[in-house]
């Protein structure tokens, strides 16, 4: 099967060779793909004589990008929590909201009197306007059950709805997302059930490529952090970490401690954990929209990190208490105004970057002959413009390996 995208005013990808932020540009170019892979990228229609197309789709005065890739999501759960909205709206904070027994624990109460059925057929209405904001990948976390048979349920629907719908997703286990009202009074008691059990059981039946844990002041402590991620990677599991959100609490540095894969969130990140998780090669995966929905006015430090030699990442972190949006492009506009970063950046942030963070940079992050064809067609003049006119959708059409999936 032979697509050809005709007359694309802008084509924009991440410049691999040339590093963090440097961008490739073609200008009124013909993008042809060929069996979910890009074949060609061609300045006239001469270019591709031979290469018949089966389909032509006219792109004139559009902008083509890589599909969008959102590496830190939790997407499957039950109830949603506007009640907890409007309590932070009258002053009450996130943690004082978690620490009353709210917050991630409050999903865990619903999600466990939820069938799996229901679970999963609400999660599938939830994920698909990730496509329709140009996200064709997305790392998904369990986290609501924190029950040996609720997180396998989590994980279950998240690898069921990845081999039943067109959006990519990518299994992360994590049963340390909080210590569950039971265990409250013998958190040691939890801690060990995640390690003995859970992720054991999970490793058996390779439900998750990823081991995460919330490491933070009233969750779980470094060493608790410690010990849990230690004995995924022990079990063959890559890791990634929630840490430094509300708190410099050590989780960065943490993380270049035992090689994460991503240290995400670190909005109070210490300097010392800047300048290990630089050193160690760990992503920062940075979430403007949750400070943003939390009402906070302290966000993450990115300039600091690009300067150390970090390569950041920025994610919706969609979920039902801190970040309830899966618009992509709005992330593009907090991250330009609150992280100062510049477009290039950003580009390479919501592309590549997160591609390599789940270890899919071999195939996908960047327009290139041979990659797969997911990308989006946005009705913007230039890439300056898609964060500033923000608050609408560009997307006029999403491509996943070479598949139409999303066309207005």
């Amino acid at each position: 099967m032979r697509t050809l995208l005709k007359n694309i005013a802008n084509l924009y990808s991440p410049d691999v060779k040339a590093g963090y932020g440097k961008i490739k540009k073609w200008h009124n170019v013909h993008l042809l793909i060929e069996d979910g892979t890009i074949k060609n990228i061609a300045f006239s229609d001469t270019e591709n004589e031979g290469e018949t197309p089966d389909k032509v789709i006219d792109v004139t005065g559009m902008t083509v990008v890589p599909g969008f890739i959102d590496a830190h999501t939790h997407p499957v759960f039950w109830k949603t929590r506007e009640d907890e909205f409007i309590m932070r709206i009258q002053g009450k904070s996130y943690e004082e909201i978690a620490a009353a027994g709210g917050g991630i624990r409050n999903s865990v109460r619903a999600f466990r009197q939820a069938s799996k059925e229901a679970i999963k057929w609400v999660t599938q209405e939830r994920i698909h306007p990730f496509l329709s904001f140009g996200v064709t990948t997305i790392e998904a976390k369990s986290g609501y059950g924190l029950s040996t048979h609720d997180e396998i349920k989590a994980l279950e629907i998240i690898n069921e709805l990845n081999a039943e719908q067109p959006l990519d997703l990518v299994p992360t286990f994590l049963g340390a997302h909080e210590v569950p009202d039971e265990y409250q009074s013998k958190r040691q008691a939890y801690v060990d059930l995640v390690c003995n059990e859970m992720i054991p059981l999970v490793a058996e039946r390779k439900l998750a490529r990823y081991c995460d844990v919330f490491c933070e002041e009233g969750v779980f402590t470094v060493n608790e952090s410690r010990r849990i991620l230690t004995t995924a990677q022990k079990y063959g599991m890559q890791v990634r970490i929630h840490a430094d959100e509300l708190s410099p609490f050590g989780g960065a540095e943490l993380a270049a401690e035992i090689g994460a894969v991503t240290a995400d969130h670190l909005v109070k990140i210490s300097h010392r954990g800047i300048k290990e998780m630089a050193k160690a090669g760990v992503i920062p995966v940075l979430l403007p929209g949750t400070t943003f929905f939390l009402g906070k006015d302290q966000y993450a430090p990115a300039r600091k990190m690009i300067e150390a030699g970090c390569q950041v990442a920025i994610s919706t972190d969609f979920n039902p208490g801190s970040s309830t949006t899966q618009n992509f492009q709005l992330m593009w506009t907090i991250g330009a105004l609150k992280l100062k970063m510049l477009p290039e950046e950003l580009l390479w942030a919501s592309t590549y970057i997160p591609a390599k963070s789940l270890g899919l940079e071999k195939r996908l992050g960047e327009i290139e002959v041979g990659k797969q064809a997911d990308l989006i067609v946005l009705d913007i003049p230039n890439l300056n413009y898609l964060p500033y006119h923000y608050g609408i959708n560009h997307t006029v059409m999403t491509i996943k390996k070479g598949r139409v999936v999303y066309s207005t």
